[in-house]
């Protein structure tokens, strides 16, 4: 059987980033933390944490966070109809890993709801809806809203819906840079407002309406906020890909306008987590369920 003490140790260097503040979160001195976490690598025989600014799981490290997250799960289901068999077990904590888009939008309806049914917490890992997947393949994450649809390795996914996108930008903008119409000539002088380096929903609007230019390198503004990103857009910085329900307000106020009416950009979206934790997460998949129904265009 593990050693759930040095399992705890690692779980806490690994979402702290460091052993004093892993010390300091179990009330212990570092030189414990560190005690324990060194024991738990000699009884698995290998390195499980990469000692840095911060301090990061290994591939099996990660594979052990994740399986003490279940176990906490698990064991904070059994405290809450036996109350007097885990006195004293610490809350759990749920990594997970959601687009900003969704997160601004329908997810926080998701998080609310499962908040008020459960004393469990949550810890947010904010990326690209291409990418959380791969966060959830390399055990960062206990659950993942992503883009992708395929079999994830030891996962269940379940079909959310599609969150609509439109390509828009202030008039003023669109007067300076489309007088003679939208067209892949006129969006490679556009400036264009991306969120983070993982963004390429601009690229696919393009692509998809055949309005890319080969090798055209348009020039790009990176805004990794929401708010920040439509507010740039408002002001004329650039154009941008928006969620619908997210600048419902600016379009009827006509602060945004659509580059190209009726060419949106659907993106699926998908709820996954390990199929071995899935009597654990039930009631957060319900809720995550619940709140895309509400949101998303049915697919």
């Amino acid at each position: 059987m593990l050693d759930y003490a040095g399992l705890e140790a690692l779980a806490a260097v690994v979402r702290e980033g460091s052993f004093e503040r892993a010390a300091r979160k179990l009330h212990v001195t570092s030189s414990a933390v560190s005690q324990r976490v060194k024991q738990l690598e000699e009884r698995v025989g290998q390195v499980l944490i990469l000692r840095g600014s911060p301090c990061t799981g290994t591939d099996a490290g990660k594979r052990l966070c994740l399986h003490t997250e279940q176990v906490a799960l698990l064991e904070n289901e059994l405290r809450r109809s036996n109350p007097e068999l885990l006195i004293g077990s610490p809350v759990p904590t749920l990594k997970l890993a959601v687009n900003a888009d969704s997160l601004s939008t329908w997810f926080m309806d998701a998080m609310a709801e499962f908040t008020a049914g459960g004393n469990e917490l949550l810890d947010l890992r904010i990326d690209d809806q291409d990418h959380t997947a791969q966060r959830l393949r390399e055990g960062e994450v206990i659950g993942a809203v992503t883009a992708t649809g395929t079999q994830i390795t030891g996962c269940n996914t379940w079909p959310l819906g599609t969150m609509r996108y439109v390509a828009a930008a202030s008039p003023r903008f669109t007067e300076q840079y489309f007088v003679d119409g939208v067209t892949p000539e006129s969006l490679a002088l556009a400036p264009i407002m991306t969120y983070d380096r993982n963004d390429r929903l601009q690229e696919q609007w393009m692509h998809r309406y055949d309005l890319a230019t080969p090798r055209a390198a348009p020039p790009r503004h990176f805004i990794p906020s929401n708010q920040g990103y439509v507010r740039a857009c408002e002001a004329g910085m650039g154009w941008g890909m928006h969620p619908t329900v997210l600048i419902e307000q600016q379009l009827a106020q006509g602060t945004l306008v659509e580059l190209q009416h009726r060419k949106p950009l659907d993106v699926p979206m998908y709820w996954a987590h390990p199929r071995s934790a899935q009597a654990s997460l039930e009631r957060l998949t319900q809720c995550v369920m619940a709140a895309a129904k509400r949101w998303l265009e049915a697919v």
